[in-house]
C-alpha cells in the first residue's frame, strides 16, 4: 500500500511540473509565436513536453531547449526540478526594427551649387528666359489653344536654339497656331514657317500627325498625362513633363534637356555618370527633393547658356568654381 502511495506521489509530482512546462510553454506561443523563438534552461537534463501543439525539448549536455513543431500528444519527462525558461524573438518584424535605416544619397554640396546658380541666373537675361517655351505661346488664347501652342514649342525646340525657336512660334502665330488652322496648311507652307528649326522636315510630319490625334481623339486639346503625352509622334519625356508643368500647371517630373544633362554630370548631381538625359532625368528625380523639380530646368538651362558652355566653360566667372567637382578638369 505503501509503495502504491509513493508511485502515487511520484506521478502527481511529475504531473504538477509537466503542468508547469506547459503554461510557460504557452505564454511562450502566446507572446512570440512558435517560429523562431529561442528557449534555454538553466539545468542540465533532459526533458521533453507538449503543450498547445508545441514541443519543447531540451539537450542534457548544452541546456539549449527549442520550440518546435506540434507532436503526438504523450508525456515524457526526465528532468531536475526548477527548470527556468528564457526566449528570445527572431521574428521578422524584430529583425526589421533592428536593423538601421539606410540614409538616402545626396550630391556633395548641392544645395551650396543650387543657391549659387541661383544667385547667378537672378538677372534673368539668358535666352530661355525671353524666348523659352514659356514665353512662346499666346497667354490669352483659350486654354486649349493655349495648351496646343505649348507643345508645338516643345516639339519645334528640340535640337534647337531658343531664338530659332522663338522666330519660327511668331512666324506660326501670325499664320494661326490652332488645331484647325495647322490641318488647312500642307506641308510646303508649315515647312517654310518652322524653317530652320533643326531637322524641321521631320517635324514638319511630327506635327501634322500629332496635330490630326489631337483633333479626333482629344477634342483639340492635348492629353493631360505623361503617359498619353509620350505617345504623341514626336513628343519624347523632356517635352511630356514640361507640358504638364507649363499647359497643366501639374509637376510630374523634371525636364532634362541637353543643358540640364551636361550640368547635372560636371557638378555630379548624378551617382554615376549618365549617358542620356532620360537617365539624367531618373537619377536626379531619386534623390533632389520636388519642390525644386520645376524650376531646375529653367535654371540650369540659362546657366548653360550663359556660364557653364558645352565647349570652354566660363568657370572662371562661376560662383561654384571651388566646389565644383569638374572645374579642375576643365581648366
Amino acid at each position: 500500500m505503501a509503495s502504491l502511495y509513493a508511485q502515487t506521489n511520484k506521478t502527481a509530482r511529475k504531473a504538477t511540473r509537466y503542468k508547469n512546462c506547459a503554461s510557460q510553454a504557452a505564454a511562450v506561443q502566446k507572446n512570440a509565436g512558435t517560429e523562431g523563438c529561442h528557449v534555454s534552461s538553466v539545468n542540465s537534463g533532459e526533458a521533453s513536453a507538449v503543450a498547445t501543439g508545441l514541443n519543447l525539448k531540451a539537450d542534457k549536455h548544452t541546456g539549449q531547449a527549442e520550440i518546435g513543431r506540434a507532436i503526438p500528444s504523450r508525456v515524457g519527462l526526465k528532468q531536475k526540478r526548477n527548470l527556468k525558461i528564457e526566449y528570445e524573438c527572431r521574428s521578422a518584424e524584430h529583425s526589421e526594427k533592428s536593423d538601421p535605416k539606410v540614409p538616402k544619397w545626396e550630391p556633395r554640396n548641392w544645395k551650396e551649387h543650387l543657391n549659387n546658380i541661383r544667385e547667378m541666373r537672378k538677372n534673368k537675361d539668358a535666352p530661355v528666359d525671353h524666348m523659352g517655351a514659356e514665353k512662346c505661346f499666346d497667354k490669352d488664347a483659350d486654354p486649349p489653344v493655349m495648351r496646343y501652342q505649348v507643345l508645338v514649342s516643345l516639339m519645334l525646340s528640340s535640337q534647337t536654339k531658343d531664338q530659332v525657336t522663338s522666330a519660327a512660334m511668331m512666324k506660326l502665330r501670325s499664320h494661326g497656331l490652332t488645331v484647325d488652322s495647322i490641318l488647312k496648311t500642307d506641308d510646303k507652307l508649315l515647312g517654310e514657317l518652322i524653317y530652320p528649326v533643326g531637322f524641321w522636315k521631320t517635324k514638319v510630319k511630327y506635327i501634322r500627325q500629332t496635330t490630326e490625334i489631337l483633333k479626333w481623339q482629344y477634342n483639340g486639346d492635348i492629353p493631360n498625362n505623361v503617359a498619353e503625352l509620350v505617345k504623341l509622334p514626336g513628343v519624347g519625356a523632356k517635352m511630356a513633363h514640361l507640358a504638364m508643368d507649363i499647359a497643366w500647371n501639374n509637376i510630374t517630373g523634371i525636364g532634362v534637356d541637353t543643358h540640364v544633362h551636361r550640368i547635372s554630370n560636371r557638378l555630379k548631381w548624378v551617382k554615376k555618370e549618365t549617358k542620356s538625359p532620360e537617365d539624367t532625368r531618373i537619377a536626379l528625380e531619386s534623390w533632389l527633393p520636388k519642390e525644386y523639380w520645376s524650376e531646375i530646368n529653367w535654371l540650369l538651362v540659362g546657366f548653360g547658356q550663359q556660364i557653364c558652355l558645352p565647349v570652354g566653360p566660363r568657370c572662371i566667372e562661376c560662383l561654384n568654381r571651388e566646389i565644383c567637382p569638374a572645374s579642375k578638369r576643365l581648366h
